[in-house]
């Protein structure tokens, strides 16, 4: 004779929009490294100074920026104050970002839905962070080199790819811390249960 019986299903759902931020964290440490490792920060006539080195190229126009001396070639940065800040805030963003990304996917491999959620609100926290430090390099960056402009023997001057990276990667924080802090209620919500009755045939 046949019984019914009842079997729960569970479906874990992912959102998008974590999924999506963390793609966000991923494009960030990219183009972190690009800036860090950058000397066209700031340019000028013979002239490119990144956050860790400056160059300055063969036949340049004299008197140097800064009052040089050095022939053409690559150097380590000047001893300015704002560059070595603007260099540590920088490092402290990618390290923070790494943390913050690996926490979102952990946040998407968790089965638990309350260990998923502390991830996420860790990662936030985190990337926060990261999204504080690079604003305040990307602006100490050009204001305190406006203070010494009188000194760089330029008439003209423009900021390089590797500066417009890092707005690039403070949008990309940005657009992670938002897409982690949306979606809070539902995100509580990660099992459905279904219940599926089955006729067991009793007969072998």
């Amino acid at each position: 004779m046949a019984s019914p019986t009842t079997t729960i299903e569970t479906v874990t759902i992912t959102r998008p929009l974590k999924v999506i931020a963390f793609i966000c964290g991923i494009i960030v440490i990219i183009l972190m490294i690009m800036g860090l490792v950058s000397t066209d920060w700031l340019m000028a006539a013979g002239w490119r100074q990144g956050l860790f080195m400056h160059c300055i190229e063969e036949g340049a126009p004299q008197p140097l920026p800064f009052n040089m001396v050095n022939p053409a070639g690559c150097y380590p940065s000047r001893d300015a104050a704002y560059i070595h800040a603007a260099a540590a805030l920088c490092i402290i963003t990618l390290l923070t970002n790494v943390v913050a990304t690996i926490l979102t996917g952990l946040g998407l491999r968790s089965k638990d839905h309350h260990t998923k959620y502390k991830y996420y609100r860790f990662g936030v926290i985190v990337m926060g962070l990261a999204l504080v430090c690079i604003t305040i390099a990307l602006i100490i960056y050009p204001v305190c080199f406006a203070l010494e402009l009188n000194f760089g023997n330029r008439t003209i001057w423009e900021f390089g790819w590797a500066y417009g990276v890092g707005w690039g990667a403070a949008i990309f924080l940005f657009g992670g811390v938002m897409l982690l802090m949306c979606d809070k209620e539902s995100e509580e919500i990660y099992y459905k249960e279904r219940k599926i009755v089955h006729d067991n045939d009793s007969r072998a």
